[in-house]
């Protein structure tokens, strides 16, 4: 009769799964803001890293509707698993936009801003791993926090790039580009940030 309800561990391993494919593609994204080349094949990496993380999101919901015993609510588990999509998404669209807006350089700004996101991201991933152990909720509290700080540096290196966007007399077209291009990338950021404060929740509950 027990063989007969899912097993909730799996849910914990379609999270570890999403939570990879956001570092990865974070990872490939900052490498091509390093070496930008506009044929380069990150741009056809990031669109498969971003099919793949798609499928690990439809089979969290599929899972989520055949099984009757979830680990936490079922709303939770929507929520996290549809804002970890996100980040890969916002990656993989932002990297996209570049392309078709054929921005033929990189900045020191849009790097800095790639590196923080790689961060966020990475402890993201650890935060994700450790839910299932409840007794190292500490850690995982400890994980968020840092997302949480690595967000607000994620803000004030947008109001730096900003800043320096529009000095002097820039072309219009190149500030509405660029202005684009680093927002997204800061909204990646904050999905980080979005991702930690559900898992936050799901600990109190749970507490």
């Amino acid at each position: 009769m027990f063989n007969l309800i899912p097993k909730e561990e799996k849910f914990f391993e379609l999270f570890d799964a999403q939570a990879a494919h956001n570092v990865e593609s974070t990872r490939v994204f900052h490498e091509l803001s390093k070496k930008w080349n506009l044929e380069s094949p990150l741009f056809q990496k990031l669109q498969d890293i971003e099919h793949e993380a798609d499928i690990s999101t439809h089979e969290v919901y599929d899972r989520l509707n055949r099984t009757f015993v979830t680990p936490f609510d079922r709303e939770d588990i929507h929520e996290l698993a549809s804002e970890l999509d996100d980040i890969v998404d916002i990656v993989q669209s932002t990297a996209s936009r570049m392309q078709l807006y054929h921005v033929d350089h990189s900045t020191e700004d849009l790097q800095r801003m790639a590196g923080i996101l790689v961060d966020a991201s990475e402890n993201v991933r650890k935060a994700v791993s450790e839910m299932k152990n409840t007794e190292k909720s500490r850690r995982v509290q400890d994980y968020c926090i840092e997302i949480n700080r690595l967000e607000n540096a994620g803000d004030r290196a947008l109001e730096q790039a900003l800043s320096k966007l529009f000095l002097g007399k820039p072309d219009p077209l190149e500030v509405i580009k660029w202005k684009e291009i680093y927002e997204g990338i800061e909204e990646a950021i904050d999905k980080c940030e979005d991702v930690a404060n559900i898992i936050d929740s799901i600990l109190v509950k749970q507490a």
